[in-house]
């Protein structure tokens, strides 16, 4: 049965050794097959088994998607943005009834603990959907360019028809950071979530559907990168890419679209640094280790490089350890407040490859290290990692692990932790530990990064999202998302 007439994701079929079928695409407001059949298994990375089987899209079935949204887009960019909220508005009140059935999804896909998977992931698609709500009600699309010249207008237009290529490590987090305000300004679009973790994006779509909103206007095709994904990032109809992954997809996809001089938004890699000054507060450690290894190390914006004011560096390091070996791992599908696994096997390997080179280049390992956690003899588990003494060229210190892997690096001076923070060719998020206000705002400035994060404070609901060099370009969340997807139109006469 089709995500369209099924329940689409319940405990008893999620938790049955029956496997899902989700192999048909959401285009031009229908669940429809594959043009051709090519069947890729979805693993259960808690067991190492297949839970479901999705189809990886072709030509054909790219070209159908974007040819929907580009029939779909005059009408809809016509359409009032008062419509336009109204649907969203809906749509936001099935995300939340289904809430339950959306993290039961993603853990299965991608391994976040159910609590986890319930409070973070799907609270992130509920937080962003309020957020961009609110911020497209706010939005002027029509402005006075200002005093000086009284007839002219500014007017903020949809870009158009839009690629939106999302990850598997946060997957509600990025559908709806980029769905929700190219949906809400009046795009139409093709996404195409990850093919490791599809299940939330199936799901999502048939939310969609639920919602009302015109055929054509938002579209599904599940794909890998090599295929559907780079058929969208070079199509000539495609007018914008919104691309959330690793910096080397996101160099290729440049690429890609270069020929087409289409729009390029790119949510990158991460190295954060976690600058931890003599005065932090008491808690300042355990929060950091925790925040390190929340989602399993699998967030481009974790604080895995922390630098540690040399006063306080030995008991930081006990800390450390201490916190680290306190670190739970379990079952995804158990509650409680623990890790579950990594997504799949070659992320598994990779980690695995990384901590033997934490070892061979001389890191101090204190914590965790290679192979599974004890009693784990399947699933794709890793153990919480600490490495100190860690030298800023070595590859842990260089490297996004995307894994609960930490380095712990001495600094002397306030310069030596920013020249240390900023030596990196990422600039997503960095982390700043001080009671010291003063130094906290003069740290904040120094930091090439498009976030910092102070004492734990999170970042408002609705701050921009993004970031400096390798990281990528662009902002997501509130006002400036919204910007992301509008054409800029300055007109004479007008008023």
């Amino acid at each position: 049965m089709s995500p369209g007439t099924d329940a689409a994701f319940t405990l008893g079929d999620l938790m049955s050794d029956t496997i899902l079928d989700r192999r048909q695409f959401y285009i031009n407001g229908s669940w429809v097959d594959p043009d051709t059949a090519n069947d890729f298994d979805v693993i259960d990375p808690s067991n190492e088994e297949a839970c479901a089987v999705i189809s990886l899209g072709g030509e054909a079935d790219t070209n159908a998607a974007v040819a929907a949204a580009k029939a779909a887009f005059p009408a809809w960019a016509a359409t009032p943005v008062e419509e336009r909220v109204a649907l969203l508005e809906k749509l936001y009140d099935i995300y939340k009834a289904r809430a339950g059935e959306m993290a039961e999804a993603i853990t299965t896909e991608m391994g976040a603990p159910q609590d986890m998977s319930a409070a973070q992931q799907v609270g992130a698609g509920i937080g962003h959907l309020k957020s961009i709500i609110r911020a497209l009600k706010e939005f002027a699309f029509e402005r006075p360019l200002g005093e000086h010249a009284p007839d002219n207008a500014i007017l903020y237009e949809p870009v158009g028809v839009c690629a939106l290529i999302t990850p598997w490590n946060w997957p509600m987090n990025q559908v709806t950071l980029k769905v929700i305000p190219a949906i809400g300004v009046g795009c139409t679009m093709v996404l195409k979530p990850s093919e490791i973790a599809p299940l939330s994006g199936s799901l999502f779509a048939d939310m969609v559907h639920e919602a009302g909103f015109p055929a054509g206007v938002f579209n599904m095709v599940h794909g890998d990168g090599l295929g559907v994904g780079t058929q969208l990032s070079g199509h000539p109809d495609v007018d914008m890419v919104s691309f959330t992954g690793s910096t080397r997809a996101g160099v290729a996809i440049t690429k890609n679209a270069a020929d087409t001089v289409k729009r390029v938004a790119l949510e990158l890699g991460g190295k954060g640094a976690n600058i931890v000054f003599a005065d932090a507060g008491d808690t300042a450690i355990d929060w950091s280790v925790w925040r390190c290894f929340n989602n399993t190390g699998q967030s481009c914006n974790a604080p895995t490089r922390m630098l540690v004011e040399r006063s306080i560096y030995d008991e930081t390091v006990e800390k450390a350890r201490i916190a680290a070996e306190g670190t739970a791992v379990g079952p995804p599908t158990v509650e409680g407040r623990h890790i579950g696994p990594v997504v799949s096997e070659a992320q598994w390997n990779k980690i695995q490859g990384l901590i033997a080179k934490g070892e061979e280049e001389g890191a101090r390992l204190i914590a965790g290290g290679q192979g599974r956690p004890d009693g784990f003899d399947k699933g794709y588990y890793v153990k919480p990692t600490v490495f100190v003494d860690v030298d800023p060229d070595m590859t842990i210190s260089r490297e996004e692990i995307f894994g609960p892997v930490l380095a712990i690096t001495p600094f002397d001076t306030e310069e030596e932790a920013i020249a240390l923070a900023n030596d990196t060719p990422y600039g997503l998020t960095n982390y700043v530990q001080t009671t010291d206000k003063d130094k906290a705002r003069r740290v904040a400035r120094q930091l090439r990064s498009g976030m910092v994060e102070m004492n734990g404070t999170p970042r408002g609901a609705g701050a921009p999202f993004g970031g400096y060099g390798q990281s990528g370009n662009g902002r997501e969340g509130g006002e400036w998302g919204i910007e992301e997807f509008l054409e800029v139109k300055s007109v004479s006469d007008y008023y």
